[in-house]
């Protein structure tokens, strides 16, 4: 008989895709965090602004290797079982900051992206809320090996979307939030701590698992 202990809660890093402190997003990270928590899971709530970092150039990663920055978001991304990231949309496409630091994280090797769990929510005044953008966010996470979760969540018109005591003023909305979460923790749970379900993840059938990233990041 096995006397190891069971696995501890689960650890989630959240954290919001924009540097304004006061943004929706920073907002609706908070609320999943709360969430996250409630579920009885351990949150690491983070922001951009804890990873600053300079824009990716070759040539300062080989005089100086990463910057402090990055190797903070990978130490973070190391010490959880999934991250949350509630992303503004920018142009219809991915924050510059954030794809800068999936950038710089995604040169260290092992590959703190692969095989860990991640949910996309985002918020926008826009009456999509957001949601082309966390499109274009899944492209170089699951590039990496992240295990993007299928459902994601967008709040249109979110400049008037949050109750003062931070709930989302939509009770649907609210409602649909808190079970996209639940479904998320549960699959996350099973992942981490049945080992038969571990090692079943496959983008496409030439992934090979033990690569340090994907099959096509590395032929990349």
């Amino acid at each position: 008989m096995t006397t190891d202990a069971p696995p501890g809660p689960l650890r989630v890093l959240v954290f919001g895709g924009a540097l304004r402190a006061d943004s929706t997003n920073a907002r609706l990270a908070s609320l999943v965090a709360r969430l996250v928590t409630a579920a009885g899971a351990t949150v690491d709530l983070a922001t951009m602004r804890d990873f600053e970092m300079p824009a990716y150039d070759g040539d300062v990663e080989e005089a100086r290797g990463l910057p402090q920055g990055a190797l903070a978001l990978r130490d973070r991304l190391e010490a959880c079982n999934a991250f949350v990231i509630s992303s503004p949309e920018y142009n219809a496409s991915v924050p510059g900051v954030l794809k800068n630091a999936i950038d710089w994280v995604s040169r260290v090797r092992p590959q703190p992206f692969k095989s860990k769990h991640a949910l996309l929510v985002s918020a926008s005044p826009s009456m999509v809320g957001g949601n082309r953008g966390l499109w274009a966010l899944r492209v170089p996470l699951e590039h990496l090996g992240t295990r993007v979760y299928p459902d994601m969540f967008s709040l249109a018109k979110a400049h008037q979307g949050f109750t003062e005591d931070g709930r989302l003023a939509d009770e649907g909305l609210q409602e649909r939030l808190a079970e996209t979460v639940s479904g998320f923790l549960s699959l996350v749970e099973a992942d981490a701590r049945y080992v038969c379900l571990q090692r079943r993840w496959y983008e496409f059938l030439g992934d090979r698992t033990e690569a340090p990233v994907t099959q096509r990041a590395e032929d990349g």
